[in-house]
């Protein structure tokens, strides 16, 4: 390397140095990178949210990125925004206001879909006033980052007597229908935790008919808990994704099962858990999938090792995408090395 190249590199290192530095005093007025790909714009590097992001889901609208999570920093459902799943910038809570029959503070595990050009609908955990516990509740909005508003007299689904609702996951099948899956709350008064389904009206704001018991923990590595359910098809198989284990310890993990229809019955994957813990990350769990151009990403949260329970960083948020092989989903991660962008 020639002096001159060395020195136009030390310049280089110097206005990055100085921009970093401008960025981190950011007063919030501008979008601020949450990744870092080093000097090749092809690669990134987990994690791609770097600040207390948990539960995090997103679905595409247009060329636009929507992600969700479990509320931070003030915001009820915080939201951000990306057009390549990598680099996510702020976009304000999706649900500023709570409804009546809700309190503040524990507004967990939101996920959007969207039912038509302009209605989207939104379903989060949060603790209703009234039973004392987690419940479930849906608010509409006409745009993708929201507002979202909920209009109902009350909770959705709440099953005090099992110790509450979370996780709600809304799904709509190749056959058009609507579905909800969603986990009671048991470990919090020290019973069963089943991950269970119930159809949706195709307007997605009421249940139809009767719930389904679909799993429960039963193996060592779910410890006293299953949690934060998804459905997703694949050549036509239908994948129940869920974490397990306690979400504040190392052990926290991936894992699914392989179920005959939206009602079940499910089978648990004998190669579980497909994502858990390594030294790059720990406790990673809580996904959702995404699809872009192809190639199939897990979006999820983990801790950096040792930090498990801190709330700085707290879970950020990782991405890592997803292989098929003999139809089973075999995930590329935890990754804290470069990798090719979406």
């Amino acid at each position: 390397m020639t002096r001159t190249t060395a020195r136009r590199r030390g310049a280089a290192a110097i206005v990055l140095a100085a921009a970093l530095l401008v960025a981190g005093c950011s007063d919030g007025t501008e979008p601020t990178p949450t990744t870092s790909s080093g000097s090749d714009p092809s690669v990134f590097i987990n994690p791609v949210v770097k600040t207390d992001a948990p539960d995090p889901q997103a679905i595409q609208v247009g060329d636009t990125w929507y992600l969700f999570h479990t509320n931070s920093s003030g915001r009820n459902v915080p939201v951000l925004t990306s057009t390549d799943l990598v680099d996510w910038t702020e976009a304000g809570d999706a649900l500023p206001t709570l409804p009546d029959w809700a309190d503040a503070g524990k507004t967990w595990a939101p996920e959007a879909i969207q039912l038509a050009p302009d209605h989207f609908l939104l379903y989060y955990t949060v603790a209703g006033r009234e039973s004392g516990r987690q419940c479930v509740g849906r608010a509409v909005a006409s745009a993708p980052q929201g507002p979202y508003s909920d209009d109902a007299a009350g909770p959705l689904i709440c099953q005090a007597d099992l110790g509450g609702a979370i996780d709600a996951s809304p799904y709509r099948d190749t056959d058009g229908s609507l579905w909800l899956l969603w986990k009671n709350d048991g470990n919090a008064i020290g019973v069963d935790t089943w991950l269970w389904s119930q159809r949706l009206a195709d307007d997605g704001l009421t249940l139809i008919g009767e719930p389904t018991k679909l799993l429960k923990q039963t193996e060592p590595w779910e410890g006293t808990l299953i949690e934060g359910p998804f459905f997703h098809r694949q050549d036509g198989r239908l994948l129940l994704f869920f974490a397990a284990n306690a979400y504040d310890r190392a052990e926290y993990a991936e894992g699914y099962a392989v179920c005959e229809s939206p009602t079940g019955p499910c089978v648990k994957a004998v190669e579980n858990p497909i994502l858990k813990g390594n030294e790059a990350a720990s406790g990673p769990g809580h996904a959702s999938m995404v699809v872009k151009d192809g190639r199939t990403w897990l979006l999820y949260h983990a801790w950096p090792p040792g930090q498990e329970g801190s709330t700085d960083p707290g879970r950020q948020v990782w991405l890592d995408e997803v292989t098929w092989v003999d139809g089973k989903p075999v995930v590329k991660g935890p990754t804290a090395t470069p990798q090719p962008r979406p």
